[in-house]
């Protein structure tokens, strides 16, 4: 795949705007919307991994690492914005790392975020600084935003969220309050966690568009846990789910009062998860959003209904309030007796629709057999909708693959196309950005950002999500000390 030209002083350019790169996998024509456009020796290119994305009006911006190293990070943060409700994309690069005219050695866990009041896009992510070149593993990490207020089409240089000098922050996430009749309309609310403190969650919130962010605050219990992603709700009170720091239950906490207090954490479910066999990195991360009365939403791979938690679906909680939650629901993607192994999902919803009427569309990897070993697993891209809260589903489709584990890039926890993805809901369809990968040449990977062309309907379906659970345990070892994913 030919690079993209990287202009002079890279910092907030746009770069190119991708027409005519489609491509059909599996009937479904796809769109590029980017690709890897560092060069530098030393981490793994032509790699594109773990998008976000987020829609507001007509405007659709996907973010995303670039040039992934082996042991943490990337070359840098790219990002990919339509203005036009999904005709057309230009996709650029942020000031964030040494390779991109800012002072960072890597750059990792991109998310995005939109503040109405003030008219800014946001990427949340985070700046990795080696003070040891000869110890690669003595990271100090920085909570960043870069803000965009043109659009999406540039970014400006780096804010930072939490820069402490000498802690380890990790999984990031903003979200921002776009409500104009919440009184904290205007908020912007960053979650991570401090690695260097057993995974301590944190919270971090800007009233000022994402110039200035207020102190670190934890839980009122300090709760451990890494991967929370803020919601606000209508009326300003803001949810965050997370899984604990051992990736054993499914935890939420809130703020009724623009982020001066958090609460004590909630347990939205314990969580039982199926180590794939490929040796792909995943993990039990939460996947949230909420509709348009603020009912949150949140999936994540599950092993429980699957005899002898032999793979894994995805699943689905929802709640009200952020502290009381339904109980667990399979999402149907096929029959427990499938032996399919399903994971890394990307929920999104139409925040235009609510309640038993809400819209849900679900991005997700999968293998469609989970006995495979890290040759023969061939890993596809699927996806699912619900018109009425996840009660019945639509039948899958399948948007990409196979692929094969060797063509995508290593990592100290294994290869990986992302720790997480994202969907959004626009006008009725769903735009999820997904790494699709092809068979490496000339020494470099073929990784890149990939879009369903003009996005996917979403649609209703009569496969329920009712099933019994049979599983009683997880066959993933817990650990033993906190978890961090870098």
């Amino acid at each position: 795949m030919r690079p993209l030209r990287v202009l002079a002083g890279a910092a907030a350019a746009s770069l190119l705007i991708l027409l005519g790169t489609v491509a059909a996998y599996a009937n479904v024509a796809l769109t590029q919307i980017s690709s890897d456009v560092f060069t530098n020796a030393t981490s793994q290119h032509q790699t594109e991994v773990e998008p976000d994305t987020l829609s507001f009006g007509s405007t659709i911006v996907s973010t995303f690492q670039e040039g992934r190293f082996f042991n943490g990070g990337a070359s840098g943060i790219g990002f990919s914005t339509s203005t036009n409700g999904g005709k057309t994309f230009t996709s650029g690069i942020l000031q964030a790392t040494v390779f991109s005219g800012a002072k960072y050695d890597r750059a990792s866990d991109p998310s995005v975020a939109f503040d109405a009041r003030h008219g800014v896009w946001l990427i949340s992510w985070l700046g990795l600084i080696t003070p040891d070149p000869a110890n690669e593993n003595s990271f100090k990490v920085d909570v960043l935003v870069s803000r965009s207020t043109d659009g999406g089409k540039t970014f400006g240089a780096p804010v930072a969220v939490d820069a402490p000098g000498t802690q380890f922050f990790d999984k990031n996430w903003t979200t921002c309050d776009t409500t104009p009749t919440s009184p904290f309309y205007g908020n912007c609310y960053t979650e991570f966690d401090n690695a260097g403190l057993n995974d301590l969650v944190q919270m971090s919130t800007s009233s000022d568009g994402g110039l200035t962010w207020g102190p670190a605050q934890g839980t009122g219990n300090h709760a451990l846990g890494l991967g929370g992603q803020p919601l606000v709700q209508p009326n300003g009170t803001v949810v965050v789910p997370v899984i604990n720091a051992f990736e054993t239950t499914m935890l939420s906490f809130v703020s009724t009062n623009g982020g001066a207090s958090w609460s004590i954490t909630s347990v939205i479910s314990n969580v039982r998860d199926h180590a794939n066999s490929g040796g792909l990195r995943t993990s039990p991360l939460p996947s949230a959003e909420l509709d348009a009365a603020g009912n949150v939403y949140v999936a994540w791979q599950d092993c429980r209904f699957r005899r002898g938690c032999s793979s894994n679906d995805i699943v689905l909680s929802k709640s009200s309030d952020g502290v009381h939650w339904s109980p667990v629901s399979r999402v149907p993607i096929d029959p427990v007796t499938s032996g399919a192994d399903h994971f890394i999902p990307g929920l999104g919803v139409d925040r235009s629709t609510a309640g038993a009427s809400a819209h849900l569309g679900l991005t997700y990897y999968f293998y469609p057999s989970a006995a495979c070993t890290p040759a023969t697993c061939q890993l596809d891209v699927g996806f699912i909708s619900s018109t009425n809260g996840g009660s019945t589903w639509s039948a899958p489709t399948q948007l990409a693959g196979p692929m094969t584990l060797s063509w995508l890039p290593s990592t100290s926890q294994g290869v990986m196309v992302g720790d997480y993805i994202a969907t959004s809901i626009l006008t009725g369809q769903a735009w999820g950005p997904f790494a699709l990968a092809s068979a490496p040449s000339g020494g470099l990977f073929d990784e890149a950002m990939f879009v369903p062309t003009g996005g996917l309907a979403v649609t209703g379906g009569t496969h329920a999500a009712a099933d019994p659970v049979v599983s009683t345990s997880s066959d993933h070892p817990a650990s033993t000390v906190p978890l961090t994913a870098q």
